[in-house]
């Protein structure tokens, strides 16, 4: 089988699960909104990304898809992406400056809209490629940490073009960070290491919502969890949780599994990996490679070597082995196929009502980060219930009347 025919059949796959995003281009058909829209897409370029550049395209953008970080593109989706006639500049890599070669590469494209997955492309074009804001309309951003980079580019007084935090939709961050983390994060450390989780000590570092859905599925796996967070008030809930919490200093001697989930970066260093079990195995589903210090690691290591695919193991002076998946980056994407097909339909359908809200709204939205309105999160909720068969009830006019009194 060739890389186009194992792409298309991925790529078919996907489709068949994503009934939201195709509800919504039929609808969107009549309106021709996109038509002849230049769109680039910088999202982790696997089946269900490549589904929601497919989507624009037959919609009428002219869309450019590229990857979000080198190690997650895969070349067989890139290929059946070029064979329904979507431009991509992607390729899978380990180099950066080939990653940012794709990156320039699809700006070329001279973007009115951006799809953006960690803020890469929305920083570029705010630095280096500054003439391409000239025509740029607005950016939609699909995760925690490009709208941190975001909020930081408005804060600077840098921010040029309006952008969305998508992420900042509860029918992404309920569904996406916690129950698609929670589930890809343990198909990635699973299917690399074929280890049983059953048993074992798992340390979470991180509660936000895609540490919580770590946490939980861990649970579920039989592990025995311990949380460490630097938000007093996330850690409190961690333990209401029924997880144990504590300092990572603490917990680095007892893990056996490792899962950092914090967007900050040296979360776990040099003084952790000193008291770490032989054996102790390291993941990173942040988005990127500096959760884990994979210099100090390399610092101690006395050699190193592949163990297995995905899995990079290191010898320490004593003896002890330490294993890090994915290189430190995410891996959920880096070692496996990335979040559960329907929790992307949900994610990516926001993505397209978002280019869509962009593009009608273009000139009226002030350039800060903006929050999808309420009513296009809602619609995606009730259009996901009533895909699946789900009934919901309804307030009467009475009802509503009582709720908006003050009234006992």
């Amino acid at each position: 089988m060739d890389l186009k025919e194992l792409g298309m059949q991925k790529l078919l796959w996907a489709k068949k699960y994503m009934k939201l995003l195709k509800s919504f281009e039929e609808e969107l058909k009549e309106r021709s909104t996109l038509e002849g829209v230049r769109v680039v897409v910088s999202v982790h370029l696997e089946a269900k990304t490549a589904n929601l550049a497919w989507t624009l395209h037959r919609l009428g953008a002219d869309v450019v898809a590229t990857g979000s970080n080198p190690l997650s593109t895969q070349d067989e989706i890139v290929e059946a992406l070029k064979e329904q006639g979507v431009k991509v500049s992607a390729w899978h890599t380990h180099s950066m400056d080939e990653y940012m070669e794709q990156l320039n590469r699809a700006l070329n494209h001279r973007p009115q809209l951006i799809i953006d997955d960690g803020a890469d492309l929305s920083v570029l074009v705010h630095t280096e490629r500054k003439e391409v804001l000239q025509e740029l309309v607005g950016i939609s951003e699909e995760t925690t940490t490009g709208v941190r980079r975001d909020r930081a580019l408005e804060k600077d007084g840098i921010l040029q073009v309006p952008v969305i935090a998508v992420n900042d939709s509860k029918m992404k961050y309920l569904f996406d960070n916690r129950y698609g983390t929670g589930q890809s994060t343990w198909d990635g450390i699973i299917r690399n290491t074929n280890i049983t989780v059953a048993g074992k000590t798992v340390v979470v570092a991180g509660y936000g919502w895609c540490g919580r859905g770590v946490a939980m599925r861990a649970r579920g796996l039989g592990a025995r969890v311990v949380v460490t967070e630097v938000d007093p008030v996330k850690a409190a809930e961690a333990v209401m949780d029924g997880f144990q919490v504590m300092r990572m200093d603490d917990a680095a001697s007892l893990g056996d599994i490792f899962v950092t989930t914090t967007g900050g970066k040296d979360v776990i260093t040099k003084r952790h990996f000193e008291k770490m079990k032989d054996g102790a195995i390291l993941a990173n589903a942040g988005h990127f490679n500096v959760e884990i210090s994979v210099e100090d690691l390399e610092s101690l290591a006395s050699k190193s070597y592949t163990s297995r695919p995905n899995v990079t193991t290191y010898v320490l002076s004593d003896g002890r082995e330490i294993h890090l998946l994915a290189e430190g980056r995410l891996v959920n994407l880096a070692a496996a196929d990335g979040h559960p097909i329907e929790i992307m339909d949900l994610s990516f359908s926001l993505q397209l009502l978002s280019a869509v809200y962009l593009w009608e709204n273009k000139g009226k939205l002030e350039p800060k980060v903006h929050t999808l309105p309420n009513s296009i999160d809602e619609k995606v909720a009730r259009r996901f219930l009533e895909i699946y068969g789900h009934g919901l009830d309804e307030l009467t006019e009475e009802q509503k009347k009582y709720l908006e009194s003050a009234g006992a």
